[in-house]
């Protein structure tokens, strides 16, 4: 009889955790896209009820949070895949630039006031694995004299991050288009860095 019950629970287990993950991929579909996006978005295109989707994510703001854990992944796993630790280090830094502006444009959400309101331990934690392999970066370009050793990395890593903001928000009140603010962004960086265009 336990291993009837044993295996019910397993398979409600299975079927929760089936769940779950449905409504974070349409959270992530929806809400990346459309920060706006109601909990009923999400839970239609995930398939399921509103209050499914609250089962897993107790709150709006909690199902923002995985979400952008999930993107915050997802530009680990693209930055790993550009190979930028193996590159020239102005290369690499202008290879780091392009991938996370183009996570920025496929996901509005990460300009949004929602996320960018967050508080500062949130946002370092949900920055922290990217903005690791910038700082690496820096450092790298500092011991080789490729980018100016005046500047801590911190500052720089802080400097970027938020011309990366400022230049989606160009884009978003329709002051620029995505690859004039994407050389703006490029140009800006270099200046700021004291590298050169390779």
């Amino acid at each position: 009889m336990s291993e009837i019950t044993d295996g019910r629970r397993r398979r409600r287990r299975s079927d929760a955790e089936r769940s779950a993950a449905a409504v974070l991929d349409a959270a992530v579909e929806v809400l990346g896209r459309h920060p706006d996006a109601k909990v009923e978005q999400v839970a239609a295109a995930a398939g399921v009820t509103r209050q499914t989707v609250y089962a897993h994510y107790p709150s709006r703001p909690l199902l923002v949070t995985a979400v952008i854990d999930r993107i915050t992944a997802e530009s680990v796993a693209a930055l790993d895949a550009a190979h930028v630790d193996n590159r020239t280090v102005t290369e690499a830094l202008l290879r780091w630039l392009d991938v996370t502006w183009r996570l920025f444009d496929h996901y509005p959400l990460l300009l949004h006031p929602s996320v960018t309101a967050v508080g500062q331990a949130d946002s370092d934690r949900q920055h922290a694995p990217v903005t690791e392999r910038l700082e690496r970066l820096i450092r790298r370009g500092q011991a080789s004299g490729e980018f100016d050793g005046t500047l801590s990395p911190a500052w720089l890593v802080s400097a970027t991050i938020t011309l990366g903001h400022a230049a989606g928000g160009e884009v978003a009140a329709g002051r620029m288009t995505t690859a004039q603010a994407a050389a703006a962004l490029r140009q800006s960086i270099l200046r700021l860095y004291g590298a050169r265009e390779p």
